[in-house]
């Protein structure tokens, strides 16, 4: 081969070369081209797979009365039993030791005595009547007399002076009708709907049936009108005192009234209770049943917003909540920084609940107190992974609110949970559940206002009935 053949065909060589370098080169540049979106898809798909498996986690975990808000009556299903907020004492069930028990005790006089003493033998049949007896036992039997009605009759007369003058006399200011129900039947009514949430139906089955008493169910009505008139004295003196109180829980609750969905209020402390009937959840409610706020007390609530609205000298978030909130995040997440927090709180619980534990000290428990807030300060500030929305959520608001989170730990008599509110409107729920809702506002109100007397009543160690049966003599000579 000639010395241009040579050169030739190496330029072919290189020609050919070139474009498979240039082909290679094509190649290698649409792989990464497919690489590159390879992994933006498999980033997309990762971001996709964490969100259905948090979608999937809720839908595992649902929410129910143990781990949020939601009140027991719309559980769709018995939760758990390992989900409740209770924990195990390490104690048996029952009694415990040194726990005196009851048993029914003999009666030291009996309205009534039977004396069985034999008159003839059992063996021979002589006559055992002039034979001294001898004591051996006896046993008691407690039972109550058929209920009977008592008609009181009152008659009026006039006298003539030898003045001239006619003295007539008047009827007693209770006694204002030619026939009317007296005070007893009324305090018994108001005693049998709101105490024991009869429904007007059964109460005038039992007032037919037991009392011999035909009473319509308008005739029902009217008695509760008459005694709920009378009980708004103490209803107001109720909610005298409640403004005049260091500590408070708040809560609402919705019932049907008419087929509609009002509102519940209450605000309670340990020895008050005070219910009011609003259309609204909002704040108007507050500001027209308190227009001044309630400046001089620490409210207890479930960071329900119009809440945060009312005047008050300090705030405390229902930690029950929070936990029950917690736990949920913790079902669906596997959240550490949820279990971190349920940790610190139940620690701030523990310290609260140590004897001698002093708000206003400057001991080492409250240095504990200074460190549990820095703590919790700490977890309100960490980073969360992105997947774990719930956690973020719910620590983007404890950051706004932080300072209402140990409230307890600072003031006297200030509990850490708002359960007091809770079982307060839990009445209105059983008389729901039990009667099907109200029929008028003016009902509604009424189970207010007699609610409200009751439950306080309970509060102060006194006997309901009593109490009742005093309001309904009120004016009465």
């Amino acid at each position: 081969m000639s010395k241009d053949d040579t050169i030739k065909a190496l330029a072919e060589l290189n020609e050919k070369q070139a474009g498979q370098i240039s082909a290679l080169l094509v190649h290698a540049g649409n792989l990464e081209l497919i690489i590159e979106k390879q992994a933006g898809q498999i980033s997309t798909l990762t971001l996709r797979v964490d969100d259905l498996e948090n979608e999937l986690s809720v839908y595992k975990n649902r929410k129910n009365s143990n781990n949020s808000h939601t009140p027991p009556s719309v559980d769709l299903g018995k939760p758990k039993r390992n989900q409740s907020l209770r924990e195990k004492s390490g104690k048996k069930a029952g009694g415990q030791p040194g726990h005196e028990g009851s048993t029914l005790a003999f009666w030291a006089a009996a309205d009534e005595i039977i004396i069985h003493v034999p008159q003839y033998c059992h063996r021979c049949g002589d006559d055992l009547t002039q034979v001294p007896a001898i004591a051996l036992s006896k046993r008691q039997v407690i039972d109550i007399p058929k209920p009977v009605a008592i008609c009181t009759e009152h008659q009026i007369f006039s006298k003539a002076c030898s003045c001239g003058h006619i003295t007539k006399c008047e009827f007693p200011i209770n006694v204002n009708a030619n026939i009317q129900y007296g005070c007893h039947i009324e305090a018994l009514t108001a005693y049998l709907n709101v105490r024991q949430y009869m429904p007007f139906g059964r109460i005038q089955e039992f007032y037919s049936k037991v009392m011999g008493l035909e009473i319509s169910q308008g005739g029902i009505v009217g008695l509760l009108q008459r005694f709920t008139a009378k009980a708004l004295p103490m209803y107001q003196e109720i909610k005298n005192r409640i403004e005049k109180s260091t500590c408070l829980g708040t809560d609402e609750t919705g019932a049907k009234i008419n087929g509609k969905t009002h509102w519940f209020w209450t605000w309670q402390n340990d020895a008050l209770t005070f219910i009011v009937q609003s259309q609204s959840r909002g704040y108007k409610t507050i500001q027209k049943t308190f227009p001044e706020g309630l400046p001089d007390v620490v409210l207890v609530h479930d960071r329900w917003a119009p809440h945060f609205r009312c005047e008050a000298v300090h705030h405390q978030i229902c930690l029950a909540h929070l936990f029950r909130d917690l736990n949920y995040i913790v079902q669906v997440h596997a959240s550490d920084w949820a279990g971190s927090l349920k940790l610190l709180l139940k620690r701030a619980i523990a310290l609260n609940n140590e004897a001698g534990y002093d708000p206003a000290g400057a001991g080492s428990d409250n240095m504990t107190r200074c460190e549990l807030a820095d703590s919790i300060a700490n977890l309100l500030g960490h980073k969360l992974p992105d997947k774990d929305k719930l956690a973020i959520r719910l620590q983007k608001k404890l950051r706004k609110i932080s300072h209402y989170i140990l409230c307890f730990l600072y003031y006297n008599d200030v509990p850490p949970d708002n359960n007091g509110s809770e079982r307060a409107i839990r009445n209105i729920k059983v008389k729901q559940k039990i009667s099907g809702g109200f029929r008028s506002i003016d009902g509604a109100d009424g189970f207010a206002v007699l609610r409200s007397v009751i439950d306080t009543t309970i509060k102060s160690g006194n006997d309901v009935f009593y109490a009742l049966s005093l309001i309904a003599n009120l004016g009465a000579e």
